[in-house]
């Protein structure tokens, strides 16, 4: 693409409320990729913030949830494959890889030349080494659940085994910030609006 070329990068980026998730399950109300990824922002935010003044970390909170924001910006092209189907088997999940990475560099190539390396840095966050990731990937996990939750509180029992499988993921992942973030914010999801006011 030319300097004097339009891009269509962000158009294609305004379509993740699109792409819903969980798409395999009956939704009481839908969840779309881009409403998860603000929350996942949000999310990963705190939990930097909380390694950092809590447990000696020395992360970049405002990058990571940079990182965050971006960080399911390819499925615009690919949608959202559930996460039963995407970790089946190590092939699948090895060819879903390639063509997440491949969805990624074609939107990063929609920008102009000047932008692109600043982009493929945050598509591509993984390679900034295992704190960015772990925090987006708990991120990530905990807004699952907090779904669930959200889901169940309205009755809709979809969504018990695949509340049960994510809280179990989150707490084998036995980072200090990310159990903090769970016992301190997590029981306020279960509560009503007017309880959780008082």
């Amino acid at each position: 693409m030319s300097e004097n070329n339009e891009s269509n990068f962000f158009a294609l980026m305004s379509r993740m409320k699109y792409i819903n998730r969980w798409g395999l399950m009956k939704n009481a109300f839908p969840e779309n990729i881009e409403g998860h990824s603000l929350q996942v922002a949000m999310i990963s935010h705190a939990l930097a913030v909380i390694k950092n003044e809590f447990f000696d970390g020395e992360v970049d909170a405002e990058k990571i949830a940079l990182y965050a924001m971006y960080h399911d910006a390819n499925e615009i092209l690919t949608g959202d494959l559930p996460t039963p189907v995407k970790y089946y088997n190590p092939d699948i999940r090895d060819a879903y890889k390639k063509v997440e990475d491949i969805s990624k560099e074609k939107l990063i190539l929609m920008l102009p030349e000047k932008l692109r390396e600043y982009y493929r840095e945050i598509f591509f966050f993984e390679n900034k080494g295992k704190e960015c990731y772990y925090i987006v990937k708990a991120a990530d996990r905990i807004s699952a659940y907090i779904k669930c939750i959200e889901e169940l509180k309205v009755g809709n029992m979809e969504f018990k085994e695949a509340a049960e499988a994510v809280r179990k993921s989150i707490e084998k992942m036995e980072y200090p910030e990310v159990a903090y973030f769970m016992e301190k914010f997590i029981p306020g999801f279960e509560l009503t609006l007017d309880r959780s006011l008082t």
